[in-house]
């Protein structure tokens, strides 16, 4: 099984994370922020990745630790599963359409950190989430777990619509890029011979 744990625990945040990247989208999800719990659920289940997590931090101050220090858990969570990437597919994309909205989102576990992401927002806030928060989760997301990841809303007007078609492209993206290649389940998908 590929799973792993991690805790966290800072001066700003407490933070045990677990995931099994071979589970069917099973989750538990409290961080204090009801859009980025809604966010992080459709992560799970659109993966297929089971996730357990469970932030308390300081949102007496801001969203901006609890919103950071979870992404980091759960990046560095999927990167610890993940191993030496063995077997792995590597590269995963997707069109994610939500309504009124199209966003594309491709992805390449590649152990180079990078994030593009282009989210048309509106507003301050998505639910009670601020909404520059959301790309600072992917950076967060892609930093800790070795991700280059490029996250784009091609249209869409509703801001709530823009984020989670964005989250589910991640997830679908993230399905496909960590599931076991049948054909080279033995290699790493690389050239150098690691990732």
């Amino acid at each position: 099984m590929r799973t792993a744990e991690i805790h966290r625990n800072t001066a700003e945040t407490q933070i045990d994370v677990t995931v099994n990247l071979d589970g069917t989208g099973l989750y538990t999800v409290s961080t204090g922020i009801g859009f980025l719990d809604h966010m992080i659920e459709q992560l799970s289940r659109h993966s297929l990745i089971d996730m357990n997590v469970k932030t308390v931090g300081d949102l007496h101050v801001d969203q901006h630790h609890t919103t950071e220090d979870s992404a980091i858990a759960i990046g560095e969570a999927v990167a610890k599963a993940l191993g030496d990437k063995r077997g792995i597919s590597r590269y995963g994309s997707v069109y994610s359409p939500m309504d009124e909205t199209l966003t594309r989102v491709a992805l390449d576990i590649s152990g180079r950190p990078w994030l593009v992401c282009k989210l048309p927002f509106t507003v301050q806030k998505i639910g009670e989430w601020d909404a520059e928060m959301v790309e600072h989760f992917f950076h967060s997301f892609a930093q800790a777990a070795g991700i280059t990841l490029h996250i784009e809303c091609l249209y869409g007007s509703n801001n709530h619509h823009i984020v989670e078609s964005a989250f589910k492209g991640l997830a679908r993206a993230l399905r496909q890029a960590v599931e076991i290649d049948p054909r080279k389940a033995d290699a790493i998908p690389s050239t150098k011979g690691m990732l």
